[in-house]
């Protein structure tokens, strides 16, 4: 009798516990075990923490179990391990419902922030927050220590109920440039031995689309995926080390490769948050394109101005290599090929320039290349409006930041394309916010390339306008990895995370048995319109035009797509979808609406209603479409205007790796 009352004190202790939901005695640990629920806004959405000799969750939609009870942890300085038989403090559970005005709009203008929260305190100064949204579960780690901790370890598991199929990148090592293929494999097939990264998208039978990722990353290493340890299916973290020796790689002279590295993966202040562990749920593969998920979890902005951003399209030289043609100059990295990239960018509206590899020594970046006037292209951009943005290596500029930065703003530089990180362990995550703060402070922007891909910096810092962390176009120059079906992958996989800088633009176009890698003069694979898609379907506030401003120059139908297509939308519709075969997306900035369509190498025709636009109006509609020859001439293209209604639907046919554009103006 005395053990019963004591039971439901227990019960009725939990209960009153901040929401804690029940409580019970697991047979042979004499100990109570707590469960804590937490439901998203609309209830469908739920995870269940179970409390008894260690930590785990499930997520389930609709009252199916999306993932199996998984297990999490942090163990820290001598072995610690934070979730070990935990002993619940308190529950605190809180509730938002805000909207988000991100001064870089990269989906939208405005970003409903809205999800239910559990904030759980542990015995021993630690806690994990839960936080559910409509389409999503994230939990993060945080400690209340007064001293800095060594992070030996983190466990971070995503068990499924049965063996599901993945769409999953893999990398050979640590060291890496996070640009791959996507593999499809069953949760099995993942080996231990794997480095997958994020984000992957687990596919449920007759059911949700899971993306798995992390976000708000900052003083502590990205997360790896594996396969499971346990014989379940199921993903796991995996955390470089932190590197304690580092050396160039072996004949190079920008890459650092870590020699010796440490027995813990952070080591770190002891009072903070640490990253989040996101399960992004998709009803349908159109929601992987349109969530903005990511940003909701993103740390907040830390910029008193931003006014100064200016996101746009930038002319690009490293892809084409220099081969502007017509002209009374020898092209190459020179001054006169620089002022010929900035008319041709002033005649259409183009904002920037890049000055890629080659205008300084990639190890010291006040050796400027003697056939360049950098002082002299930046006055002249100035006066065509065109600003330049200039190329260089993480390692050199880390080096020379200050000097650089205090530089490169005095003459007018308007920012900067950071490569060669290629790891993401904490150093060089560390590195990251270093290069971003200062970059903000002398007003430059920032894209990052051999990076890895977006974890949330960039609504803190917006000046970060664009991540490489794809497998993009430049890869064409010397493989034939970059196919219509590669291309198909990125806005489901890689684009969730944030923008891309892909580097569309290629007018050279081929068929899949005409296509050649060819370095100095290449080529993309798909047709032109294919090209031009994804200038609409692709994110990225600072969108490159790869190829050369003389193949521009000569196709003015192209340009007028091209000069007037935003890199920033108000608002994003997606109208069909399917991971790797097509996808349909809408788009608005202003009061224009731009729709872009792409398949893979399989032709396709979509009907497409237009009810997305404003009715009782009439519409004028630019078309470019995959011409009658496409599918044997990959750069054939035809034109067409329209005058359509909201009541109205549009037909669009896709030749083999084909593509469309329309844009959809009001009638005046």
């Amino acid at each position: 009798m005395k053990t019963s009352v004591f039971l439901r004190i227990l019960i009725l202790a939990g209960l009153l516990l901040g929401g804690v939901g029940t409580s019970t005695r697991l047979p042979g640990q004499g100990r109570v075990v707590s469960s804590i629920s937490v439901s998203s806004p609309d209830n469908r959405v739920e995870v269940k923490i179970e409390l008894g000799n260690q930590i785990t969750y499930s997520v389930f939609y609709d009252g199916r179990q999306v993932l199996a009870p998984s297990t999490i942890s942090m163990t820290i300085n001598d072995n610690v391990v934070l979730g070990r038989r935990p002993v619940l403090e308190n529950t605190a559970r809180n509730k938002v419902d805000t909207t988000i005005n991100p001064p870089v709009r990269e989906k939208r203008a405005v970003i409903v922030d809205k999800y239910n929260e559990a904030n759980l305190k542990f015995r021993g100064n630690f806690g994990l927050i839960f936080r559910v949204y409509n389409d999503g579960v994230a939990y993060r780690f945080y400690t209340g220590y007064r001293v800095p901790i060594k992070v030996r370890a983190e466990e971070a598991r995503f068990n499924f109920p049965d063996n599901y199929q993945v769409y999953i990148a893999l990398a050979r090592s640590f060291h890496t440039s996070f640009e791959s293929n996507y593999s499809y494999l069953s949760l099995k097939e993942v080996g231990q031995e794997c480095f997958g990264f994020a984000p992957a998208v687990v596919e449920i039978p007759d059911g949700l689309r899971v993306a798995i990722t992390d976000v708000g990353v900052d003083d502590y290493p990205g997360m790896f995926l594996t396969g499971s340890d346990q014989g379940q299916p199921g993903l796991m973290g995996k955390f470089a080390p932190y590197p304690l020796e580092e050396k160039l790689r072996e004949n190079s002279n920008r890459e650092l490769e870590v020699i010796k590295a440490a027995d813990y993966i952070a080591e770190t202040r002891g009072a903070r948050q640490y990253p989040w562990r996101l399960i992004a749920l998709a009803q349908k593969d159109a929601d992987l394109i349109s969530t903005d998920i990511v940003y909701r979890l993103s740390p907040e902005l830390e910029l008193r101005d931003t006014s100064w951003i200016k996101p746009g399209k930038v002319a690009w030289d490293w892809w084409n290599a220099n081969n502007v043609y017509g002209v009374e100059f020898k092209a190459g990295v020179n001054t006169e090929t620089y002022k010929y990239y900035i008319d041709f960018a002033s005649k259409y509206g183009i904002e920037y320039i890049i000055l890629d590899e080659g205008w300084s020594d990639p190890a010291d970046l006040f050796k400027v290349n003697p056939e360049i006037n950098l002082e002299e292209l930046v006055r002249y951009g100035q006066q065509k409006n065109v600003g330049l943005i200039l190329w260089c290596v993480w390692l050199t500029l880390d080096r020379q930041l200050d000097r650089a930065l205090d530089y490169f703003h005095k003459i007018g530089v308007k920012g900067i394309k950071v490569d060669f990180m290629d790891r993401d362990d904490q150093k060089m995550v560390n590195f990251y916010r270093r290069a971003a703060a200062a970059a903000a402070r002398r007003r430059l922007l920032v894209d990052f390339h051999g990076a890895h891909k977006p974890v949330g910096l960039r609504r803190a810092f917006p000046n970060i306008l664009t991540k490489e962390g794809v497998l993009g176009l430049e890869y064409s120059k010397w493989s034939s990895q970059v196919t219509p079906d590669h291309d198909l992958m990125l806005p489901f996989l890689r684009m969730l995370a944030g923008p891309m800088d892909y580097t569309p633009g290629a007018m050279r176009n081929a068929q899949e048995k005409q296509f050649r890698a060819v370095f100095d003069v290449p080529m993309s694979q798909g047709t032109r319109c294919h090209q031009l898609a994804m200038y609409v379907v692709y994110e990225s506030p600072l969108q490159m035009l790869c190829d050369s401003p003389s193949a521009y120059l000569r196709e003015s139908e192209i340009m007028d797509f091209l000069a007037a297509v935003p890199t920033v939308w108000d608002e994003t519709r997606v109208l069909e979808a399917k991971i790797g075969d097509y996808a349909v997306v809408a788009r608005k900035n202003g009061e224009t609406w731009y729709l872009g369509a792409m398949t893979d190498w399989t032709p396709r025709e979509f009907e497409l209603k237009l009810d997305f636009l404003e009715p009782g109006k009439l519409w004028l509609a630019d078309l470019w479409l995959d011409g009658p020859n496409a599918s044997r001439f990959a750069s054939d293209f035809s034109r067409q205007n329209l005058k359509l209604s909201s009541e109205e639907t549009i037909k669009l046919k896709l030749a083999p790796g084909g593509g469309a554009v329309v844009r959809l103006r009001p009638a005046k």
